[in-house]
């Protein structure tokens, strides 16, 4: 993806079902737990390093002491600085030392060392960027069982309407943040979880329990599916929670149509759960077959005494998964996605060779960025079986006439599909400094080119995972490519145009600033039919007022009347910038809808949203753009 777009965050949840004498014994290493939880954010920091935080609850703390921490920060490397914290206090102690103190000693020493550890990385959307909005959010009671700190992976499209039941139950919200709506929602109804119990089991109730053994048999007897199922009632969009309650009770819940991703293992010593499969089988040496993802609509709930169960707390939806999950965002190491982005490649390669017009002996192939590299092996792999096709073919037809001679064979077998490190990215160029035109000027140098690697006579197929807005191919990708001076450049995109608002897997909810939309307006308008832009606002106008439920998308209008190529070449001529010197050939290949289902058939994201409030989002998205406010968030 050549554009910075927000991604998805990451959550990373460890509960330990042995005690750290356990780990001691075992692993010599009673900090074990932790050292796992920094891998396993570590092997996801691809998912946000706009902050990270964790939280940790402690077993059998002496009153007095905390059994409830958490630390945040939205500091440069912040996974870093944060595990940098949490084992300093081990710092000058020997094995010998370590080995020798107490589990409650060990808990006081380290405040974030507990039986269940909740890691957090944050990639900021429309909020700031402080620390105070990283998660794990905590809400605080002196009662155990009614604490809770709680981290997610989500989208929802309506916290407006969870804000005002909130206020409807009565309650008095400080802020509107999506994650403080989360938070006290289910804090709500924990709270209401605990009344029940009370009313069920203390002073006039047939076991007629007081004080302390009333609170203990509450804890015990928490139903977290029934909190669950109450509190996400109303949620519509993409996500996964993290929760964890002072009492040692803790779980992790997947939205019904199981948009964003959660994968578990259990193993004696422990529960895992991360947002990508490869991550937990990487820092657990795990199959990846051991893996499982977290059924949609479910919740994997593990109570205080270490036993665990997935209990249904929503009815499942038909399967929406994210394709930018698959395309983009998660690593490549994951096996299914890496033959998925293969298969991305290897989709677009019979549209590469139908624009090179066959002539692969003059093409130069390559990817930017490094997320695109998976495809591009796949376009390679494609390109290399038809040029051998071709070449098979042409022998054969040699045999038959018999023209065929040592010489000929040789000539025919000659030459390869050229695969070249085009572009290299420099990790250590930030691109945040705040003037405008300094800022552009450091955009064009974050990529260094191989100069010798291309002809002037050669065309450059450059593979790109997605094109989103365009700005940074206009900026800096076409400019810095066209300093190799080819006869024309190529991209090819292994993701089909975005033309529509995601907001479940990634946060760009600005309709104005997508570059597909940018050519079919453009298109609209030099062919004169730019009345179905008022049209589709009228016809946006028409249901803003319905629930999400009765609307439809009524943009699809606009890019029904165009083709597919006719995009392409649009986009082609948006991202070459007026100030570009070189006179090549400029093309943009898009992978096709079908080529994308093919590739990864549980996976969509066309338009046709898994739950009523996309539709509400892109109608909102259209009528801001159509009104001059497209900087605006349309939820």
């Amino acid at each position: 993806m050549s554009d910075a777009l927000t991604h998805e965050c990451g959550l990373a949840y460890i509960r330990l079902r042995k005690p750290l004498s356990w780990f001691q014994q075992e692993h010599a290493d009673p900090l074990w737990g932790l050292r796992k939880l920094y891998l396993l954010m570590e092997k996801q920091h691809n998912r946000g390093q706009d902050g990270a935080g964790i939280a940790c609850v402690k077993f059998d703390m002496p009153a007095g002491d905390p059994f409830l921490e958490r630390e945040r920060t939205a500091k440069r490397n912040p996974i870093e600085r944060l595990f940098d914290d949490a084992l300093s206090p081990a710092r000058g102690l020997t094995d010998d030392e370590l080995a020798q103190m107490s589990e409650t000693k060990l808990k006081k020493r380290f405040p974030l060392l507990g039986e269940v550890l909740l890691g957090h990385l944050r990639y900021g959307t429309h909020s700031g960027r402080t620390s105070s909005m990283c998660h794990p959010y905590v809400r605080r009671t002196n009662t155990e069982s009614r604490s809770i700190a709680m981290a997610g992976n989500f989208n929802l499209t309506n916290s407006p309407e969870l804000f005002a039941k909130l206020v409807e139950y009565g309650l008095h919200p400080v802020g509107d943040s999506d994650t403080g709506v989360v938070l006290e929602k289910i804090g709500y109804f924990l709270d209401r979880e605990h009344a029940h119990l009370e009313a069920t089991l203390g002073p006039g109730s047939f076991q007629g329990l007081e004080g302390a053994e009333l609170a203990r048999e509450v804890s015990r007897q928490l139903d977290l599916a029934r909190v669950l199922r109450k509190a996400t009632e109303y949620f519509d969009g993409g996500y996964v929670f993290g929760g964890l309650l002072g009492n040692g009770d803790s779980f992790v819940c997947r939205d019904p149509a199981g948009i964003r991703p959660g994968f578990f293992l259990v193993r004696d010593e422990c529960i895992v759960v991360a947002s990508e499969r490869a991550a937990i089988s990487t820092v657990f040496d795990t199959d990846p077959r051991e893996i499982e993802p977290i059924p949609p609509g479910h919740a994997l709930i593990s109570k205080r005494d270490g036993t665990f169960s997935l209990e249904r707390f929503a009815e499942p939806l038909a399967l929406r998964q994210c394709t930018f999950e698959r395309i983009y965002f998660s690593r490549g190491n994951d096996p299914s996605i890496y033959r998925e982005r293969k298969q991305l490649g290897r989709n677009i390669a019979p549209r590469v060779v139908s624009l090179l017009k066959g002539d692969l002996d003059r093409a130069v192939f390559g990817f930017i960025p490094n997320t695109s590299e998976t495809s591009y092996l796949g376009l390679l792999e494609e390109l290399g079986e038809i040029r051998q096709k071709v070449a098979a073919e042409r022998i054969w037809r040699m045999v038959e006439s018999g023209t065929a001679t040592r010489e000929s064979i040789a000539a025919t077998l000659a030459g390869r599909v050229r695969g070249e490190k085009i572009a290299h990215k420099d990790q250590r160029l930030r691109t945040f400094i705040t003037h405008d035109a300094a800022r552009k000027d450091l955009v064009n140098h974050i990529y260094d080119i191989t100069r010798g690697t291309v002809f002037p006579d050669d065309t450059l197929v450059v593979v790109d995972d997605s094109i989103v807005r365009g700005t940074t191919l206009r900026e800096s990708i076409v400019t810095m490519l066209a300093r190799l001076n080819p006869k024309a450049i190529v991209v090819a995109s292994a993701s089909p145009p975005i033309m529509y608002p995601d907001c479940y897997g990634i946060d760009m909810s600005q309709l104005g600033r997508f570059i597909a939309f940018e050519a079919a307006v453009s298109l609209a308008r030099e062919r004169g039919v730019d009345g179905v832009l008022d049209e589709i606002a009228a016809k946006c106008e028409e249901q803003a007022a319905r629930p999400p439920e009765r609307m439809k998308n009524h943009v699809a209008r606009l890019y029904e009347l165009f083709s597919h190529e006719e995009i392409e070449r649009k986009v082609a001529e948006l991202i070459r910038s007026k100030s570009l010197h070189w006179k090549g050939e400029l093309h943009v290949l898009y992978q096709t809808v079908e080529g994308l289902r093919s590739a990864m058939p549980e996976h969509t994201g066309t338009g046709n949203y898994p739950t009523p409030g996309g539709y509400r989002v892109l109608n909102t998205a259209y009528l801001n753009w159509r009104r001059g406010n497209d900087g605006a968030r349309a939820y």
